[in-house]
């Protein structure tokens, strides 16, 4: 299975990127991941909605233009649905058993993502109700994501 994160910004601090570096090197017996940023548009502090709105759709369209054809796509979204891990290991079995070995998530910037992106997906996902800042969900999504293999596989998952 192809897996690829997209995202806006680069992690910085450097115990994401090394935590992001031990789930994806777990994951390596179960899928190729592939994680690729693409640079965050500068936005004033207290900016009008739409300035706002401009900020998220430049993103959304850097995005977009890494998306590969085909792909399945999965938005994380703040308004999404809310899945257990046993549930979105099921999907993500059942995904693969009927040809979407290409999965694509996304993760947008610190202001979300443009409706147009999110128009697109197959699956709008919250990981929670609570907020967390956008580079710190691509550790959480890298650590599910690996979860959800060993769930698949019936293996203990190893803390």
């Amino acid at each position: 299975m192809k897996i690829t994160i997209l995202s806006v910004g680069k992690l910085k601090e450097k115990y994401l990127v090394d935590g992001v570096k031990e789930y994806s090197k777990r994951l390596g017996p179960y899928a190729k991941l592939e994680i690729l940023e693409v640079p965050d548009e500068p936005c004033p502090e207290n900016a009008p909605r739409a300035v706002e709105d401009q900020v998220r759709q430049k993103e959304a369209d850097k995005l977009a233009k890494r998306l590969r054809e085909g792909t399945y796509l999965i938005v994380l979204d703040p308004r999404g649905k809310m899945l257990s891990s046993e549930e979105m290991a099921a999907r993500m079995e059942k995904s693969a058993l009927s040809g979407h070995s290409d999965i694509t998530f996304i993760i947008g910037g610190s202001l979300g993502l443009a409706d147009s992106l999110r128009e697109r997906a197959h699956l709008l996902l919250s990981l929670s109700n609570m907020t967390f800042p956008h580079q710190l969900v691509r550790l959480l999504l890298v650590e599910q994501i690996y979860r959800w293999f060993k769930i698949i596989r019936n293996e203990p998952y190893h803390k």
